[in-house]
């Protein structure tokens, strides 16, 4: 480790590039141990024991800010040095390693049930789907993992279920005016207004008035009977109930069919495999 950072280094402190005329190189952590800086090479440099002793224990950040209030010739260097050993410093992989510690841990406590259970890594992933010509998407990716992934078929017309966790609604009682006081009424707990719920996927056709048409979006209930719609294309306010009606009801969910990006870029990549998705 000493002889390649004293090589990246061309055997010169990092910070001051010599001009302490300090013999003694040593290897330096630029986020000190002690304050949770990694034993990686990308968090370490050679510095002189001048330049060490001097930065101590301090962040990187700290430290920086003493050299650029200082006026010394040395410490204009420093701080000239230290921008750029700050800019190449890499985040710490520590929450990395813990997750893939965990699905490592995991996938072992399956194997231990008799469960089929094997590992694969993101670049056979990529090597499957880039051979079979497929564009980036998670719902791919999930197609060619390993070694059953190296042959799927995925026909153009197949488009993926987007769900997205939307919840049930604020905890907030009432809403706020820009001083922070209450400017409407204590909300009631979640009601059924007309047999209709906020949140409930529904489906409006307007046959009088001014807004005849057809809506369909996550509705917002009223105790009048007079509902919003959140369409695709914005909030319709002022909906009758009469016109209204439930597709699904709220679950916290919220359903989409995804688009057709994902589908094959080469001709090659049709005919082959099983079908992904069935």
């Amino acid at each position: 480790m000493r002889e390649y950072l004293l090589y990246r280094h061309g055997h010169t402190c990092a910070y001051c590039g010599g001009l302490a005329n300090d013999p003694v190189l040593e290897r330096e952590h630029v986020v000190p141990r002690s304050l949770g800086g990694s034993n990686r090479v990308a968090n370490q440099v050679i510095a002189c024991r001048t330049c060490n002793e001097a930065k101590g224990n301090a962040l990187p950040e700290q430290w920086l800010a003493q050299l650029r209030a200082s006026h010394r010739k040395i410490d204009t260097t420093r701080a000239r040095n230290m921008e750029k050993v700050f800019a190449g410093l890499r985040p710490s992989l520590r929450d990395a390693a813990a997750v893939n510690a965990t699905r490592y841990a995991t996938g072992r406590a399956l194997q231990t049930l008799g469960l089929p259970t094997t590992f694969w890594s993101g670049g056979r992933t990529k090597k499957n789907r880039s051979d079979q010509g497929y564009a980036k998407d998670h719902w791919t990716d999930a197609a060619c993992v390993g070694e059953a992934g190296s042959a799927v078929r995925i026909p153009r017309a197949l488009r993926p279920l987007i769900v997205q966790a939307t919840g049930h609604g604020s905890r907030q009682f009432c809403r706020m005016d820009k001083y922070g006081f209450p400017r409407t009424k204590p909300k009631p707990r979640r009601a059924t207004v007309r047999g209709f719920r906020t949140g409930d996927l529904v489906h409006a056709r307007v046959t009088t008035g001014k807004k005849q048409g057809a809506y369909q979006g996550r509705v917002a209930v009223r105790s009048s009977g007079s509902f919003n719609i959140t369409t695709a294309n914005g909030v319709v306010q002022g909906i009758a109930h009469r016109f209204c009606r439930k597709i699904q009801s709220a679950d916290g969910y919220h359903y989409n069919l995804g688009g057709r990006d994902s589908s094959p870029t080469s001709a090659g990549a049709a005919g082959r495999g099983i079908l992904a998705g069935n």
